[in-house]
């Protein structure tokens, strides 16, 4: 979603339900709420509706939120975003929509993007949205969300899902991780970085990682990877071996990938692939440098070797990726 001078802001309306978790319904307005072009514009107009008029919205918490949209504001979205509720009612016990709600969805418009953050993905669901498309939620709803709406090919182990105009994230922090994907997607990852690093949380976190089910804190005492990591993001543009990681940490082989794995959540090698993709999409949009050369400072060794993992990660070549997010200098403002 590229937006030159004279746009205006992609609207991203966020649908407030009773019993929201405030958590999540700030996780929008925080991430795409920053983002300037060129002239200092926002990219992105945020605004937050309720299924009914104007009024407080129960929360979780002790306190209520007061929206001043009421359900016609999804009609002029051009992207919806479903916040986790604790009180779906009918919707998280017979997998239906109550007529209020139903009502509410109906002014979405064909064609508008959605997404959802952890349980608002049985509204999707519920909606009919999900038929036949992969998902996610929380894993600890996996299961019940699964049995409920067999029609849905609930993924239970990963962080989000973008199925393309449809894209569901796990429990709580993965709501980050989604809309920074969405954002990244939009303008690409310079901007995503920007904002994650305003933000205080990690630029990227792929899609494909494990949900976090019942890992431990890892004992203080214990040596972590920490330093491996940084290590390895140093020398991205040479050969990295296992071997190599965990020598920084001085452990063996095997005890370096398990506690890798559990602390990261995939291993060294994919966080590694991960990694060199990242900055081989720094460089695309930052840089005039060829694609050989990005190969070669991605440490992929080859331009073959970079298509062929860019491809895989974002289904797009180099030359396509550039083109598409490229930008003259001073062209995106964050």
């Amino acid at each position: 979603m590229r937006q030159e001078s004279g746009f205006r802001p992609h609207r991203v309306v966020v649908f407030a339900l009773d019993g929201l978790l405030p958590f999540e319904l700030g996780i929008p307005h925080r991430i795409f709420g920053r983002p300037r072009n060129a002239e200092g514009r926002p990219l992105y107009e945020v605004v937050t509706c309720s299924v009914r008029p104007p009024g407080p919205v129960r929360t979780d918490a002790d306190f209520a939120v007061m929206v001043e949209h009421g359900p016609e504001a999804l009609a002029t979205a051009d992207t919806v975003i479903v916040p986790a509720s604790y009180e779906l009612g009918p919707v998280f016990e017979q997998g239906v929509l109550t007529e209020e709600l139903a009502a509410a969805l109906a002014h979405i418009r064909p064609g508008t993007r959605l997404a959802s953050i952890c349980t608002g993905v049985y509204v999707l669901a519920a909606a009919g949205f999900l038929d036949g498309r992969p998902a996610t939620t929380h894993w600890a709803e996996a299961d019940h969300m699964q049995r409920l709406f067999p029609r849905v090919k609930v993924d239970p182990d990963v962080l989000f899902v973008d199925d393309g105009d449809v894209l569901t994230s796990a429990g709580v922090a993965a709501g980050i991780d989604l809309c920074l994907h969405i954002l990244r997607r939009d303008h690409g990852t310079a901007v995503a970085n920007h904002v994650a690093r305003y933000t205080v949380v990690p630029p990227h976190r792929d899609g494909g990682q494990a949900q976090y089910i019942d890992r431990p804190v890892p004992d203080p005492q214990q040596s972590t990877t920490t330093s491996a990591r940084a290590w390895a993001l140093g020398r991205l543009h040479e050969p990295i071996q296992l071997r190599d990681m965990a020598d920084q940490e001085s452990m063996s082989v095997r005890t370096f990938t398990r506690r890798f794995r559990e602390e990261v959540g995939v291993s060294p090698g994919q966080w590694l692939t991960q990694q060199r993709v990242e900055r081989a999409r720094h460089l695309l949009e930052s840089t005039g440098l060829s694609v050989d050369q990005i190969a070669q400072d991605a440490g992929f060794g080859t331009a073959q070797s970079m298509r062929q993992h860019l491809q895989a990660a974002l289904g797009v070549t180099p030359t396509a990726y550039r083109r598409t997010f490229r930008t003259e200098s001073g062209a995106v403002r964050t």
